[in-house]
């Protein structure tokens, strides 16, 4: 039997199935020896992810520079696939998955961009190649789904909105509150401090009182209690907003 050397030259196809696949470019027009278009490469995270952010914050960019900088801590400790399993190494390849990481507690007034980072925040780490799983709701829609209605598990709902690897509650301390809304919200803050998931939460309130703080101005503490303002004081960067009404300038 005749053995190929190293050094003879093999081709990388056959001839026969190399006329076939020349003929086949030529019958829809496609030139091989052409140079290839400079297009970006598509990011499938990102674009799953663009059709579920509003329409409004679907340019969105990390620009402010605490928020740039809690990305890139979140996007270097993310992991690979089954790294926390019982045989990691026997891992199915993928995307790095976002893990354990730090809050941010994103407060100021009234249009001053806050939401527009938060999905800034989600849109940067899904082009940094993190794979990411993650819900946004406000907490006026979270209590209102949470409400007893026919063929609906709240406590399913609360329990898998509370174990999502990125959680967005935006406009905390918005929403009447209550006793019950009060449980609520320390459910989800507290499980989400204990397991260190990262989670974004925006409000339009100061944190607390200081001698900066009109008497007549309402505070997050007041709103929600000092149970979760201590957890959301563990877990977060706070990242303070300020400047005139975003909405009103662009228009």
């Amino acid at each position: 039997m005749t053995r190929s050397r190293l050094t003879d030259p093999q081709p990388a196809i056959g001839e026969r199935l190399h006329a076939r696949l020349k003929a086949k470019l030529a019958e829809r027009g496609i030139d091989p020896t052409a140079p290839l278009p400079d297009t970006p490469e598509p990011i499938p995270a990102l674009e799953t992810a663009q059709r579920r952010i509003p329409v409004d914050y679907r340019d969105a960019l990390p620009e402010h520079p605490d928020v740039a900088a809690w990305v890139r801590v979140i996007a270097d400790a993310a992991v690979a696939p089954n790294a926390d399993g019982l045989h990691p190494h026997y891992g199915t390849a993928g995307r790095r998955r976002i893990a354990h990481g730090p809050s941010l507690l994103l407060w100021g007034g009234t249009g001053a961009g806050k939401t527009h980072q938060a999905y800034g925040a989600i849109r940067a780490l899904t082009a940094a190649g993190c794979a990411v799983t993650w819900h946004a709701t406000t907490a006026a829609d979270l209590y209102a789904a949470m409400r007893p209605q026919a063929g609906v598990d709240p406590e399913h709902l609360l329990r898998r909105i509370v174990r999502t690897p990125l959680l967005l509650l935006d406009d905390l301390g918005a929403a009447k509150g209550s006793e019950w809304t009060e449980e609520i919200t320390f459910r989800l803050v507290n499980w989400r401090c204990q397991n260190r998931l990262p989670t974004i939460f925006t409000t339009n309130l100061p944190p607390v009182r200081d001698r900066d703080v009109s008497p007549q101005q309402p505070v997050l503490r007041d709103k929600i209690g000092d149970r979760v303002l201590s957890r959301l004081s563990g877990m977060c960067m706070p990242v303070h907003f300020t400047g005139p009404d975003r909405r009103f300038l662009h228009r």
